[in-house]
Formats: structure tokens, C-alpha cells, sequence
């Protein structure tokens, strides 16, 4: 490599550097610096500050060459030394897609550990063998990684569940910014890698994520949606963000002027790029039909700030193309193009990439790191300290050993370890069953996965489908008799998805691809790939037999040519294939033959045994994942049943649940026979040795919950609605009771909490408070716990949540060991966001603090008064947002066109909007509002009630094209006083701002008299 660089800053010589615009030279770089002794270019030289190395390298490259530095797959300049570069390398809970690595819990299961420590460690771990993988392939294995995943899971039938780190604001940004300074490392100057956050903004439904628009008032916006991305960017943790597939308010978040305004303005420091997800900036046009043409889209994506384009893989020339004709059209400027590449050159930089050897510390990460011991202790670490016990009566756990003369161990996964999407790939996987079997000995443990055993019987032959050992073969109708080859095992997942696990070598049947007529095997280790062809329908058809239609191929299987029968003479071979060809009455038809119940073997192993562990949960790459939302909270109803038949017949019942996702299990929990019920994502490599760690007392769960579980799906609001506080979302606003809170977890010890102590009982906005309690482990286990401080104001002019967290600590105590944990809470984290005037506000009044266990089991509380802001009645003389309501009904936020906000557009009749506590005491003479109609309407402003208040006002607003504004105007009656003051609607419309004129205000120019019908 050392010699290819040589050459390469030899040829450099020969090639005449960029000397003006036309040539691509930045017209802001004055020109180009002479080479420092020992370089060739000063831009080579570590020692010069990053700006002016910066500065010399752009001036150095073409307009085409900067233009070909914002894809993702950034070719190799030779003349320059540049090597290729690529964003993207996956690193959610370990470097994925890249060949074996190791595996640590979910997203969601790191969250559930509540220990920042751990976090960074962790990120800092993949970091070093993502390093390691670049090693390898410096072109292929980039440095930019994409994680962590910090957007709020504030729905968990969100089929990204599994990556995010749960629905609180601050616990996702204390444990993302950990986890990215990790990955970043902790030189001054040298990155490890550069982390970039996902997904930018209000990204939480699948179904439609490409076109749908998520609606998002400013309060909403600046109290809960931003507040997790901030911290890991303000504190430089993070270098890189990526924007959502979905709109925010009617435009493209690939579009959405918080990238710059927010983002790169308010938070970021010089040191940052934003990369667009996959395909998203062509998605502007073909998902989204926001513009007609991909040069405009991606002009409209740089503008606003996003750097790297991810779309069309590794065919960078399809959108350098659009760039150059955006630039040809006018649509961009070379200085657009300068700053883009810029920020992506200023990382790269960082990286090390044009210093000499020998200079970044990183550099020298040997590829031994790749699934290390110290890894894979680190691993178990983290699978240990994700688990949550939900539930644990008369110390059912931990079971004993020596106790216990014998233990059922029951369930489809018990006996295996399921990867998600973005995990890496497993160097080895000690699944629960693998992890009991080290806790006791072989004859202790009765073992079943609790799943029908059936044969596929062909109707069409009368022989049976047979699998081979040999995981290559076909399969073939050809047996007379069922036998082992003959048996598949069936998982029912619900919702009709099914799997299939052939008893011939215990492997997934699979259709492998999906054109033309393509044969069924069963070779498939697990279903880790992105696309799942093991994923089938075992459909009950109307003469009673049974058919597989593979989802994956969107085809039936079929053993017929061409959708025809095909007589097939019985000792002939009959392939099992899946045609596109086939339709419903043209599938291959088996008579249903049961070789063994899957509830009748669990119970048979579980009665008379000490214990029943019966392993449930879900399947990542069914009914819930990318690309698909949950249409339900409940454990597949096969899963749930073989619970209660296993807890019928033995009382010491203990479930474990692996998921990515919160279940809905009121019957389980109820369930008395069920005495425990522990949690734990899909954990990675040391998965089932932490459970059965944790079954047996050798190490204490001390988990806690990311986020709500919700006792049925009938608690939640529709999955588009995105106002937490009106659709009464998350812990801090849901007033109904959940099966389990945020932040539940129970341990094994006893903690005892003292009394909550403040230093101080008043204080003002620019002070910070300290918190004090007691706390003491009041057993014989050593174990974690995990202290959480929320807090209340007990007044407030707006809405305010019930509880909000704000700091934990989870600290490891030995037995009977009492400490003194102290929280500092900065005063000015008690502010919201007062849309009266468009900033955050700490209000006077008391404050309710509160320290606990969970935001439920609170087990102290003070009280403290703040000496804040006066909110003053609010100004509707000057010009008002019309989103910055204070209450609503029948509205959504859409794209404002004209100003680049947002504007409020009618979704239903009788739709309102409320501004409270209004000062009229000069009066109104007139109201006027900045609209856009299509039907048209009118906008009738009320005083006190929506309905049976006072009219005030009524402007006609007239119909004409969405995007087509103008001023409607009305005179105004009544106006006295401090009122609430409502904006009724009838018809379609939208609305960006409106005011009202003092009633001693002077008469309106000619220009306004016409916008107002001559008032």
C-alpha cells in the first residue's frame, strides 16, 4: 500500500492542480499554499490546523472530483493520494455484515442496562473491531458507522422497536451519547470511527414510511422528539446524522430545515456530516412525489444540508450524475458542493487517512480483537446486565441446584439464538437450553421446543415429503412412510407466519429465491438475512387439506408444471418446488398427518418436575421488523397457550420471554402457577449462558424497562399519532395503568431508600440542585440497582408530563452495603417550551422531585420551589405561527411553502385551534390569517368555547390550488380582556399565521384594503 501511495503522490506531480471556478478551484480558498518541507501538498501535513489542511485539499480538486466525494461509495483520487472511501459500515450492537464479529444485545437490551459505563465500553469494544475490519479492507470496511439508533420509540409496535433505546428522551440520550463517544474514542484529535445517529426525526411506523407524514407541533418537537438526538451531538460523541425516511409536517426529513438550523447550527460544531439513508434521496421523488426530478431532489437534499448521498449502492455515478445536471441547471452552485465536501473531508480527516503512519493510535488495532475472550466477556457482561425480572412471587428465582432433582426446559427458542436484521454475524451462540445444561447435569433436564411435529403428506402422490441430510438436496414427495427425513417441526409465530425445521438435519425449509419455479430445501441455519425465504403460510384449504405459500417468493409451493397437473408415477421423485405459476387451486395439496403435539410433549416433560422454564418470544424477522409494524402487543397466541398448558400441570412455572419488543401478557402475569417472568432482547453470542445465569443466582437481573408495557394494544392510540401529550403517550403522559411501567425491573436483593435530601429548597433557573438518598441492599444477594430521579411541576400554564426522568445512577452493591447516591439536576432542565414566544421557559412554582425504583415505585419524594419566569399573556397583535397552538381537535402540521415552516392544515370538521389566556385589552378591530385553500371556507374566531363561545370574527377563505396563498381579513367584535381565544374551521384549508390589530391601530395601506375585500 505504501508503494502504491508513493507512485500515486509521484504522479502527482504531473497533474496541473484546479486553477479557477470553472475548473472546480473554491473561490473562497485564496489560492494555494506551498508544500511544507517533506510533503508534497500542504494538506499532508498533520501538523497544520484541520481548517487549512481543509482549505489547501479543496482547492486542489476538480468540480467533479468534489462532487464524486458525496456518495457513499467515494472513489480513490490517484493524482491526489486520495484513497477510496465509504460510509456505513452497521454497527447497532456489533460490526454487522461484515463476516463473524462479536454480537452483543439489541439496541433495545443495551438501553434496558441503564449504565452509561457500560455503554461507552461497549461502543469503544465495536469500535476497535470495526477498526480491525478496516484493516482488512480499507475500501469495503469503512470508518463511519451507522449507530446508534437514538430516535423514540414511542409506539412499540414499531417494527424498528428492537434498534432504538426505548421512549424516554433522556434515558436515550445519556445511553446513546455513551455508546457513540465509545465508538468515536477518546483521542483529542483522532477518531476510532465516526458515529452517526439514526433516524432524524419522528420515525416510527413502517407502513408507509416512505411517504407518510409524522405531524409534530413545536412543543412536541422541542420537549421530547430532538431532546434524544442532542446530547451525543452537542458533546461532540457523535459526528454524523442521518435524516428518516418519512416526512415531518408535509416535507421530507431528508429536506427538513432543522438539519440546519437545529442540527449543524444550534448543536454540531464544525466537525459534521449528514449522510442520507438508502435510496432516500431518489425516495423525494419516487416515494415521496415531492418533486418530479432526481437533479432537483438531490440539489433540495444538499441545500439543506445532507452531505453524503446513500442510493443506488455502490453505482455512485447515478447520483453524481443528477448532482452535475443539478449544477448545470442551476439548481446548486460549486459552493454548495464545496461545503458538502468539506464537512465529509473534515471527518475523514479526523480518521487518520491522509497521515503518515504511525500518527493515529487506532491505526495499529490488530484483526486479533475480532472476537476476542476480553469480547466475549464483555458480551455475557452486557447479555447479564439487560435482563429484566418482571416478575418474581415467593422467591420462586433464583432456583436452587441442589434443589432441584429435576427441571423441564420448554419452548421454541429455548433452544436457539435469534439475530436480528443488524446484528453481526454469530462466531458462536449459547442458546438458553446450552446455557441450563451448564448449570446441571444431562438427567436433570427434560427437554422439548413445545412445536407440532408434523409430516407433509402429498395428496397428488401419496408420499412423503422428505428431507436429506445432505442440507443441498431437494426436497421430494418420495417416501411411504414418515420417518425422521419426513418430520419438520412447526413454529407457529402467528398472524400465519410459519417456520419449518426439518428433523432430517435441523435446519429451515427455505425457497431460497423467488423467479420462475424454484426448489425448496431445507439448508437454512437460522432466518439472519434480509430477505426471509423461510417465512411460509401452512393455509388450511376448503377440502381440508393443507398448502405452503412461501412470503418471501409471494408464490404457492407447487409440485405441477406451469399451475397444470402433471401426473407424477409414485416411485418417481416429486420435487417440492414454489412456481410464480401457481395460483391457490393449483398448489400441492398434504393431508395434515401430526407426528407429535407440541403442547401434549411439553407437558408430559413438565409435570412432577421441580421447575417448568418455558422459553417464548419472537421471531426478529417476522410480524414485526423494517418494513413492518406489529399489528398486535400479544404473544403469538401458540406461545401463549403452551404456557398455560405447562403451568396446568406444574405449579413453579418460570417464563422467559426473548424479544425486541414489549409483549402484552396480562394472563401470564396473572397466571399463579407462574411464578417468575424474565425479559431479555435477543442477547447476542452469550445470550442463554446470562438467562441461565440469572435462573440460577449466579448473577442478580437488575435490568430495568426502556419503555412501557402496555397491557393490551387497546391503550394506544392510532401508530400515526405523534402529539404525546394529547394521545397521552409514554410514561410521562399515559394515565392508564400498564402491565409494566418504564423503568420496572426487579432484583433478587432488597433495596430500602431513605429520605430524599436537597441542598437547597429554593432556587432559580440558572442553579443546580443536588439530591440525596440513602439507599441500602437489605439481603444476602450481591446485586445492581438501578436509581431513578423524576420530577413534576405541580402548575403549569400548559399540559406537563406526570413524571420525567431526569438522572439515574445503577450502582453495584455488596450485601447488606449501604450508599449515598447523589443526583445534580440543573434548574434549567425543568423548562418546556412555551410557544407564546418560541422558547424554553422555567416557570415559577414547586416542583415535585421524586427518586424510585421505576417511575411507579417512587420511594421518596421533595419538594422544591422555584423561583422561574412569569409566562406573560399571550400577544396576538403581532403575526402568531398558527402551530404554536395550546390545544387542538381535528388538525394536522403540514408544509408551509411559502415561509419554509409549518402550517396547520384541517383534517376534519369541526376542527379547532386554542391560544390561551389572550391580552385584549386594547382591544381588536380586525383579524387577518395567511392562507392556503383548496375547497375553500372560512375561519371563524370564537371567544371561551370552541362551540358555544362568543363569535368574534369570520373570514372567508377562498378556494384555489394547495400552495396558492393570500390574506383573508375580517373585522372583529367583542375583543375585551384576557380571553382564550379559538380558530374555528369549516373546510379544507391550511394555515400559516394570523393576528389581530389593535383597535386603536391606525386604518390599513391600500395594498391590505384589497387583500381585505375593501374593509
Amino acid at each position: 500500500m505504501k508503494v502504491i501511495l508513493a507512485l500515486a503522490l509521484m504522479f502527482s506531480f504531473t497533474v496541473p492542480a484546479a486553477a479557477n471556478e470553472q475548473t472546480g478551484t473554491s473561490s473562497s480558498s485564496g489560492g494555494q499554499a506551498s508544500a511544507p518541507s517533506g510533503y508534497t501538498y500542504p494538506f499532508q501535513n498533520p501538523d497544520l490546523s484541520l481548517d487549512a489542511r481543509v482549505k489547501d485539499l479543496l482547492s486542489r480538486l476538480t468540480l467533479e472530483e468534489k462532487v464524486s466525494l458525496l456518495h457513499q461509495y467515494a472513489p480513490a483520487i490517484p493524482r491526489l493520494g486520495i484513497q477510496a472511501f465509504r460510509t456505513g459500515t452497521e454497527a447497532l450492537h456489533g460490526v454487522a455484515w461484515l463476516g463473524e464479529a462479536t454480537v452483543f444485545p439489541q439496541a433495545t437490551g443495551l438501553a434496558n442496562t441503564w449504565n452509561t459505563q457500560l455503554l461507552k465500553k461497549i461502543g469503544a469494544t465495536v469500535g476497535d473491531e470495526a477498526r480491525a475490519f478496516h484493516r482488512k479492507d480499507p475500501a469495503q470496511n469503512g470508518l463511519n458507522v451507522w449507530a446508534p439508533v437514538v430516535d423514540l420509540i414511542r409506539d412499540p409496535r414499531s417494527g424498528r422497536n428492537e434498534e432504538g433505546m426505548g421512549e424516554d428522551p433522556y434515558l436515550t440520550g445519556a445511553m446513546s451519547n455513551a455508546y457513540a463517544a465509545g465508538l468515536k474514542g477518546d483521542h483529542p484529535f483522532y477518531l476510532k470511527t465516526a458515529p452517526t445517529l439514526k433516524h432524524f426525526i419522528g420515525y416510527n411506523n413502517e407502513k408507509d414510511r416512505g411517504s407518510s407524514s409524522s405531524s409534530m407541533d413545536p412543543r412536541n418537537l422541542h420537549e421530547y422528539y430532538l431532546k434524544s438526538f442532542k446530547p451525543a451531538i452537542v458533546s461532540g460523541s457523535a459526528l454524523s446524522l442521518m435524516p428518516s425516511y418519512n416526512s415531518v409536517n408535509g416535507r421530507p426529513a431528508i429536506l427538513s430545515p432543522l438539519l440546519r438550523s437545529v442540527v449543524k447550527e444550534q448543536w454540531a460544531g464544525d466537525d459534521f456530516f449528514i449522510v442520507s439513508d438508502a435510496y432516500d434521496p431518489t425516495g423525494t421523488v419516487n416515494d415521496h412525489h415531492y418533486v418530479d426530478s432526481y437533479p432537483e431532489a438531490l440539489a433540495l437534499a444538499i441545500r439543506a444540508g445532507v452531505d453524503s448521498m446513500t442510493d443506488q449502492g455502490s453505482n455512485s455515478g447515478v447520483i453524481t450524475g443528477y448532482i452535475r445536471e443539478a449544477l448545470a441547471q442551476g439548481l446548486l452552485t460549486a459552493a454548495d458542493v464545496d461545503e458538502a465536501a468539506a464537512n465529509v473531508l473534515r471527518i475523514r480527516f479526523r480518521l487518520g487517512e491522509f497521515d503518515p503512519a504511525g500518527r493515529s493510535p487506532y491505526e495499529i488495532i490488530p484483526e486479533s480483537v475480532i472476537n476476542s475472550k476480553e469480547h466475549a466477556a464483555l458480551a455475557l457482561k452486557a447479555a447479564q446486565e439487560q435482563l429484566v425480572l418482571l416478575k418474581n412471587e415467593k422467591g420462586a428465582l433464583p432456583l436452587s441446584r441442589e434443589k432441584l432433582s429435576r427441571v423441564a426446559v420448554v419452548g421454541p427458542l429455548a433452544d436457539q439464538v435469534l439475530s436480528d436484521f443488524y446484528s453481526g454475524t454469530l462466531p458462536y451462540a449459547v442458546s438458553p437450553l446450552q446455557g441450563i445444561r451448564e448449570k446441571l447435569p444431562a438427567e436433570k433436564i427434560a427437554f422439548t421446543r413445545g412445536v407440532d411435529r408434523i409430516a407433509l403428506k402429498s395428496k397428488a402422490t401419496g408420499l412423503y415429503v422428505s428431507a436429506s441430510p445432505d442440507a443441498s438436496a431437494p426436497l421430494t414427495a418420495s417416501a411411504a412412510e414418515p420417518g425422521k427425513n419426513e418430520s419438520f417441526d412447526l413454529y407457529d409465530y402467528g398472524w400465519d407466519q410459519f417456520l419449518l425445521r426439518a428433523g432430517a438435519n435441523d435446519k429451515y425449509l427455505t425457497n431460497g429465491c423467488c423467479n420462475g419455479a424454484v426448489t425448496n430445501t431445507a439448508n437454512a441455519p437460522g432466518t439472519n438475512e434480509w430477505f426471509t425465504y423461510q417465512n411460509y403460510r401452512y393455509e388450511r384449504l376448503p377440502d381440508q387439506t393443507y398448502a405452503l405459500y412461501n412470503y418471501q417468493a409471494g408464490h404457492w409451493d407447487t409440485g405441477l408444471a406451469g399451475g397444470k397437473y402433471v401426473s407424477v408415477e409414485p416411485a418417481a421423485p416429486h420435487t417440492l418446488v414454489t412456481s410464480k405459476d401457481a395460483v391457490t387451486g393449483d398448489t400441492e395439496k398434504f393431508e395434515p398427518v401430526l407426528v407429535s403435539g407440541g403442547q401434549e410433549e411439553a407437558v408430559k416433560a413438565a409435570a412432577g418436575t421441580g421447575a417448568a422454564i418455558v422459553v417464548v418470544g419472537s421471531q426478529p424477522q417476522l410480524n414485526s421488523r423494517e418494513t413492518i409494524d406489529r399489528a398486535d402487543l400479544v404473544l403469538p397466541p401458540a406461545q401463549e397457550a403452551l404456557i398455560e398448558k405447562v403451568a396446568s400441570v406444574n405449579p413453579n412455572t418460570i417464563v422467559v420471554v426473548v424479544s425486541g419488543h414489549p409483549f402484552a401478557i396480562p394472563k401470564v402475569q396473572k397466571n399463579r402457577n407462574v411464578k417468575a417472568i424474565l425479559y431479555s432482547s435477543h442477547g447476542g453470542q452469550e445470550e442463554g449462558r446470562a438467562i441461565a445465569d440469572a435462573l440460577f443466582g449466579d448473577y442478580a437481573p437488575a435490568g430495568r424497562l426502556n419503555q412501557t408495557w402496555y397491557a393490551g394494544v387497546n391503550q394506544l392510540p392510532d401508530i400515526m399519532e405523534y402529539d404525546i401529550i394529547k394521545g397521552e403517550r409514554t410514561y410521562q403522559y399515559f394515565e392508564g395503568r400498564p402491565l409494566y411501567p418504564f423503568g420496572h425491573g426487579l432484583t433478587y436483593a432488597d433495596f430500602a431508600y431513605g429520605s430524599v435530601r436537597l441542598n437547597k429548597n429554593k432556587a432559580d433557573a440558572k442553579d443546580t440542585v443536588k439530591v440525596e438518598v440513602e439507599v441500602t441492599n437489605q439481603s444476602r444477594f450481591r446485586s445492581d440497582e438501578v436509581i431513578q430521579l423524576y420530577v413534576h411541576a405541580e402548575k403549569s400554564r400548559v399540559k406537563r408530563p406526570i413524571k420525567e426522568l431526569k438522572a439515574f445512577q445503577r450502582v453495584s452493591f455488596e450485601p447488606n452495603q449501604k450508599r449515598r447516591i447523589t443526583f445534580e439536576l440543573p434548574v434549567g432542565e425543568l423548562a418546556f417550551w412555551d410557544v407564546t414566544r418560541s422558547t424554553e421557559a422555567v416557570e415559577p412554582g414547586t416542583y415535585t422531585l421524586m427518586v424510585g425504583r421505576s417511575s411507579e415505585d417512587i420511594r421518596g419524594t421533595a419538594k422544591l420551589k422555584v423561583d422561574g419566569e412569569d409566562i406573560p399573556h399571550r400577544n396576538l397583535y403581532g403575526a402568531t405561527r398558527a402551530e404554536n397552538y395550546d390545544d387542538y381537535q381535528g388538525v394536522v402540521l403540514v408544509e408551509d411553502g411559502e415561509s419554509g415552516g409549518s402550517a396547520v392544515g384541517t383534517a376534519a370538521a369541526g376542527s379547532w385551534l386554542l391560544f390561551k389566556d389572550v391580552d385584549f385589552r386594547q382591544g381588536a378591530r380586525s383579524f387577518r390569517a395567511r392562507t392556503s385553500g383548496t375547497a375553500g371556507g372560512s375561519i371563524e374566531v370564537r371567544l371561551g368555547d370552541p362551540q358555544r363561545g362568543r363569535p368574534a370574527a369570520t373570514a372567508a377563505v377562498p378556494a384555489g390550488s394547495e400552495g396558492q396563498w393570500t390574506t383573508v381579513t375580517s373585522q372583529v367584535y367583542g375583543a375585551r380582556g384576557v380571553q382564550d381565544v379559538y380558530l374555528r374551521f369549516a373546510g379544507e384549508m391550511n394555515v400559516s399565521w394570523f393576528e389581530f390589530e389593535p383597535a386603536g391601530a391606525k386604518p390599513p395601506g391600500r395594498q391590505e384594503e384589497s387583500e381585505d375585500g375593501g374593509r
